[in-house]
């Protein structure tokens, strides 16, 4: 249970002026280094604000499986990263943080934080849970097809040759189906009332990056 007050709006409106400020602190070069820093940060940051909203309970099977997530995720890219077999061949840089075996122990929670949203915006639309799982993971395609434009800039990983391969989308879409699966399988509630201004925010917040970046 959270704390009385915890107020959602004040929440909201913080991480819509979090968003911009970062903004503007990665489009002007004298910051540009700082913010880069403080992008993994950022993430724990955005990922405890969820916490604190997470509107189901906080037992051993959502934290079970929530942890299944993460730690599956970053096997997968540490796998991908190291043998260009998954996702084809790319590497990280600096952007999100201290590595393990060549890929940042953070990508992990990013993954979870990406499938709790995603399901989360859809939690109180009346559809069948088949059509969730689907629609939750082409928001997570839509994300990451955004988000490839913006991480070689922000440092965060990098093609060869500069060229995503479309099995990245593929084997990206493939995983979100499987965590989302998981989810609904599992009977986990993600309402949270930050969710859709958090993932509504960093969309937003990447693509101009994408766009304005150099």
């Amino acid at each position: 249970m959270r704390s009385a007050f915890v107020n959602s709006n004040a929440f909201q409106r913080f991480f819509v002026i979090f968003y911009i400020i970062g903004l503007t602190g990665l489009l002007l070069p004298f910051t540009f280094s700082l913010f880069i820093y403080l992008i993994p940060w950022s993430l724990l940051l955005n990922i405890f604000c969820l916490a604190l909203f997470h509107e189901g309970p906080r037992d051993f099977r959502t934290l079970f499986v929530f942890l299944v997530i993460c730690i599956s995720s970053l096997a997968v890219e540490i796998a991908g990263v190291n043998t260009s077999c998954i996702f084809g061949p790319y590497t990280y840089g600096e952007g999100l943080g201290i590595k393990i075996f060549n890929a940042p122990i953070i990508i992990g929670l990013n993954w979870l934080f990406l499938t709790y949203t995603s399901a989360s915006v859809l939690e109180k639309i009346k559809m069948p849970a088949s059509v969730k799982i689907v629609t939750g993971s082409a928001i997570m395609i839509v994300y990451d097809i955004v988000l490839e434009k913006a991480a070689p800039l922000l440092d965060m990983w990098k093609w060869e040759n500069g060229a995503v391969p479309l099995r990245n989308y593929f084997v990206w879409g493939l995983l979100a189906i499987v965590f989302h699966t998981l989810i609904k399988l599992s009977g986990i509630n993600t309402r949270n009332s930050l969710s859709p201004v958090i993932l509504v925010s960093q969309f937003i917040f990447l693509t101009v990056l994408a766009i304005f970046l150099k």
